[in-house]
């Protein structure tokens, strides 16, 4: 069996900017309620942390602040990945000597490549680092989607563990499942399915929802591995109208404006993202209030 990074909820942490570059006292103090809120592991730098529009630099001072400031008390996943191979592997090279703990890496984009492609990429990526790496299927934002197929090709890597799946294909999933076993593990990629992903054997969630709900979503995944199927459907079916929210316009808009309502100082999002619209903070406002984030 493939080593397990974490079992329960890994956040796909917010950044928050400033005009200059990088909020690090904010993103300092959601880093620790989430900790303090049970997060079972945290993930920087990826889609919903804005990677896309992060300089190189803004890119390893993230990396390095979080895993500074978890010091080990939950695993800190880099998001690295791109669609240049090389400098995957470059900026995995360097989470790796600054201490974090996996690599979260998205199929390449726009230059796309065939799912022989995606093996030849990975498989480079994998001989470089010798940190346990998560595949990221996300075919909504990058036009690639990882085939079962070529899931169970990958598998075969020995520090390829694990896969985020937001495909939101659960035929698919369930066939990763059925020709992986042990030796790719799987997490929900989307927050509307963590108990449908769970049911197929997968250990967990990298989540948006748990950027304003951390103990809610830890709790919902650990009762479903802990036998009590029933909350933790329940608990799915209550948090379905705030997930739908939080993805009512183009993630991350939602979800930083979700924070600067629960307290933080979390700006807008960097252009081409623009902030929420009117009727978009009216739809997240009214979620939150009937899930009683915010009164």
């Amino acid at each position: 069996m493939k080593k397990i990074l974490f079992k329960g909820c890994g956040t796909a942490i917010a950044t928050p900017f400033t005009e200059d570059g990088i909020n690090f006292e904010e993103f300092g103090k959601l880093i620790e309620e989430q900790i303090q809120n049970g997060v079972d592991a945290i993930i920087v730098c990826g889609t919903t942390g804005e990677s896309s529009t992060m300089t190189e630099e803004e890119k390893k001072q993230t990396i390095k602040f979080a895993i500074d400031k978890a010091n080990k008390r939950v695993p800190i996943i880099a998001g690295t990945g791109g669609n240049n191979t090389k400098a995957v592997i470059s900026m995995s090279k360097y989470a790796e000597s600054v201490g974090a703990d996996g690599l979260l890496i998205v199929t390449p984009y726009y230059n796309k490549t065939t799912q022989a492609g995606l093996v030849a990429h990975y498989t480079a990526i994998a001989k470089e680092v010798s940190l346990p790496i998560i595949l990221y299927s996300v075919p909504s934002r990058t036009g690639v989607n990882i085939n079962p197929e070529t899931c169970l090709e990958l598998s075969k890597i020995e520090n390829i563990v694990a896969i985020k799946e937001a495909s939101g294909n659960i035929s698919q999933i369930a066939k990763i499942a059925s020709l992986c076993q042990d030796n790719l593990h799987i997490y929900s990629g989307n927050d509307d399915q963590i108990v449908p992903i769970l049911s197929l054997g997968g250990l967990g969630v990298i989540s948006v929802l748990s950027n304003i709900e951390p103990k809610f979503t830890h709790d919902m995944v650990m009762d479903y591995l802990e036998g009590k199927h029933k909350e933790a459907m329940e608990a799915q079916l209550k948090c379905l109208p705030l997930v739908e929210a939080l993805f009512c316009e183009v993630n991350p808009i939602p979800v930083k404006e979700a924070l600067n309502l629960v307290g933080y100082n979390y700006g807008v999002p960097r252009l081409p993202l623009i902030p929420i619209s009117v009727v978009g903070k009216q739809k997240l406002e009214k979620a939150m209030k009937e899930f009683g984030t915010i009164s």
